[in-house]
């Protein structure tokens, strides 16, 4: 019998809804909420269903359509206070705070909640910010320099005492965080998680991040992204994890899944949408390949963050399952999941959905473990 290294099941993800709008640029009616309270049951019951990860937005001013916001590490402490399984990632924009602070707030939630806590390191698309707080803008891959800079700092800091650091954005000589994350098998430092979908968005994820989130894309774009971070890893040594944006719409019929996306689509706020579209024009669209985040995506697309539409897990729960199972061969590792109606998809979702994935997942470990 020949002896196969089953692939680990596919990890899920929710984002937290902590900025006002819920997770579609639309008028339609939504039972979501930004306030805590929402949150927390929200939280509670994502790790109840099977969810592992939480993802915190960060935004400083309101923009698509998120009037307003709650910060993401506060919030993050937050969430993982009230909950006792649930990993919660932070996002966090270089530029708008200093590796070092950060790197000792890390330490802390992550001893606090049990090594819990993970990050998010955002490159970043909203200029808006940074010029309202006179904080520098880089150009679109210098962003993602300083974004690898930032990671260093952090890794370094937390793994070494009088850490010193050289670099072109930040200097750090003889800094000793005490005490440092907890050291856990198989995540020797908390997980770094980066976004992005350029080429310089790449080359960062294969020199310091362990996992990279991609937006919802066609199945050869995806592919497309994982072949050329795992070809960049084979001259870095490195092993980076992968992780899509999707929007989930699960519905009895397949028919009320889709009249449900076309009801979003139809009350979409197209000012909102405008003004986004004119915002990310610093994202991908300004890098010398034309590739990265939202460079050929549609305004329908755009009424989702990050293009979670464009993933297609719409229908019901046994098509999107098979759709999953797709994904996790294709190289996909977490799944980070939005919903119109959290609370009650989510919910759904897992008793429904997951345990769908689990049976195709075992189908093929017993496949695999035949004799040739």
């Amino acid at each position: 019998m020949r002896a196969h290294k089953a692939k680990a099941p596919m990890k899920f993800a929710h984002w937290v809804p902590n900025v006002s709008g819920g997770l579609v640029v639309s008028k339609v009616p939504q039972r979501t909420d930004w306030s805590l309270d929402y949150n927390v049951t929200l939280a509670k019951i994502a790790e109840q269903v099977g969810f592992e990860y939480a993802l915190t937005q960060t935004r400083f001013m309101g923009s698509y359509g998120a009037e307003y916001q709650h910060d993401s590490m506060m919030f993050s402490a937050a969430l993982l206070a009230n909950t006792d399984r649930l990993n919660v990632i932070t996002a966090i924009l270089p530029g708008l705070f200093h590796p070092g602070v950060v790197a000792k707030q890390g330490a802390t939630a992550d001893q606090i909640f049990n090594g819990r806590w993970a990050i998010h390191v955002v490159s970043g698309w909203f200029r808006e910010e940074y010029d309202a707080l006179g904080v520098s803008w880089p150009d679109h891959d210098e962003r993602y320099a300083r974004s690898r800079e930032f990671i260093e700092i952090l890794r370094g800091a937390w793994t070494e005492d009088n850490f010193a650091y050289e670099g072109k954005y930040w200097q750090i000589d003889g800094y000793s965080i005490k005490p440092k994350p907890l050291t856990l098998p198989d995540r020797p430092t908390p997980i770094f998680f980066q976004g992005g979908n350029s080429i310089a968005a790449q080359k960062m994820a294969a020199a310091v991040s362990d996992y990279y989130f991609m937006n919802g894309n066609t199945a050869d774009a995806l592919r497309e992204q994982i072949d050329n971070i795992r070809k960049l890893c084979g001259v870095t040594g490195r092993k980076v994890r992968f992780g899509v944006n999707a929007f989930v719409i699960a519905r009895e019929t397949e028919d009320e899944a889709w009249d449900e996306m076309r009801r979003i689509v139809g009350a979409a706020d197209m000012e909102a949408i405008h003004k986004f579209r004119a915002d990310i024009r610093e994202a991908g669209q300004s890098t010398k390949e034309n590739k990265g985040m939202w460079v050929d995506s549609t305004e329908s697309d755009l009424v989702q963050y990050n293009d979670g539409f464009r993933t297609g897990l719409i229908g019901t729960s046994e098509q999107i399952a098979e759709r999953i199972h797709g994904l996790s061969k294709l190289g996909i590792d977490m799944l980070l999941c939005g919903f119109l109606h959290f609370h009650d998809e989510i919910r759904y979702f897992g008793e429904r959905v997951i345990p769908l994935v689990r049976d195709l997942e075992t189908s093929d470990t017993i496949r695999e473990r035949r004799p040739a």
